[in-house]
């Protein structure tokens, strides 16, 4: 398939497309809005089903239908909308459904702003919702890596029985870039799901549930989600780095968009005879430990970037464990950092270790 310019949302629907994807419940919100409304006029030329559900805690409970029944099925939404997915949310991970969930991150908290974001980091990777349960997130940071992943996405829905995040801020979602979908699947060549509840005809029946009132009972089956999380720690981490391989003074470690800015950051660099790098996460569950921890030991410092007040920095800090300056720099309420910026904190946290 020939390369097209798309907006990110749009390319996030299409991708979804060519994953076999057939089913879109959601509920409309900024930044994320052309999501939908790609999906409400591109399903029914597939065969698929766009519905706008009466609210976002009503969509998140019809993903659980779909997925129980073994169809891929995906949402999106934006920050506060993902807030009211978070019920729904633990309880598709505690019934070990695959389910695709797209957050396109606008300021907080609460309503907050219309503008982009990385503020819901915790909420993504630490568990927004309630009980022992994680979820495998992504974060792109170019549209064609946001339709890449998206397909991925599906693919390692299905392989864990679990939900998958993909993040990005409201740059992303908007901007536009030449894209290409490097796969296309139609829903009937996908594997199929034994313990979907299809109909017992033939076998017995299948009963999805998380909800156990023998205690004894739901130990068991917490642990056993935590196995097939500890396998995903193993399995999944992604990660990518820019000039790092010969160390640098400060290593700059940064997802999304921000990752983009500290690459123009990272060449501007020389010209004041600083040598920096990049570290960037592609899963932020799991996360790249012990990749990020081979390039901070080249590094003299390590500065994390984010749009947000911390967050991310705090894995990180816990990663390098004391063993090497670590700083912080972050924009919020819409407002995004500059590659000169990213520069002046550099110098200043090699001159002072903070």
């Amino acid at each position: 398939m020939a390369k097209k310019l798309m907006k990110g949302c749009e390319a996030i629907g299409e991708a979804a497309v060519q994953a076999g994807c057939r089913l879109f419940f959601g509920y409309p919100i900024t930044p994320q809005n052309e999501i939908p409304e790609y999906m409400s006029a591109r399903m029914p030329m597939v065969g698929g089903t766009f519905v706008q559900a009466e609210s976002e805690v009503a969509a998140s409970n019809m993903l659980y239908g779909a997925a129980g029944a073994g169809c891929r099925v995906f949402t999106s939404s934006s920050s506060p909308g993902i807030s009211l997915m978070m019920e729904g949310l633990s309880y598709i991970a505690g019934a070990e459904l695959p389910v695709v969930i797209i957050n396109i991150m606008r300021g907080g908290p609460g309503l907050g702003g219309i503008l982009p974001s990385q503020s819901d980091y915790f909420q993504a990777t630490k568990g927004g919702g309630h009980g022992d349960y994680r979820a495998l997130v992504l974060a792109p940071s170019t549209v064609q890596e946001a339709a890449d992943l998206v397909q991925d996405a599906f693919d390692l829905a299905d392989r864990y029985r679990n939900p998958v995040l993909v993040l990005g801020d409201g740059l992303i979602g908007q901007m536009m870039e030449p894209v290409e979908f490097k796969r296309s699947v139609k829903p009937e060549e996908l594997p199929e799901k034994p313990w979907a509840t299809t109909g017992c005809a033939g076998r017995k029946p299948n009963v999805i549930n998380s909800l156990f009132l023998d205690p004894e009972k739901l130990e068991a089956h917490n642990w056993a989600l935590h196995a097939k999380y500890l396998e995903m720690a193993k399995k999944e981490k992604r990660h990518e780095t820019y000039q790092v391989d010969d160390g640098c003074d400060v290593l700059v470690v940064a997802y999304g968009t921000v990752a983009r800015i500290t690459k123009t950051a990272i060449d501007q660099a020389k010209e004041r005879g600083l040598r920096l790098g990049l570290f960037r996460p592609i899963t932020l569950f799991p996360y790249p430990s012990e990749a990020l921890w081979a390039a901070a030991e080249k590094s003299k410092a390590v500065l994390v970037s984010e749009l947000s007040t911390g967050q991310m920095v705090e894995d990180v800090r816990a990663v390098v464990a004391g063993r090497r300056p670590v700083g912080f720099y972050g924009r919020v309420g819409g407002m995004v950092m500059g590659p000169d910026e990213l520069l002046d904190e550099a110098e200043k946290l090699l001159r002072t270790g903070a």
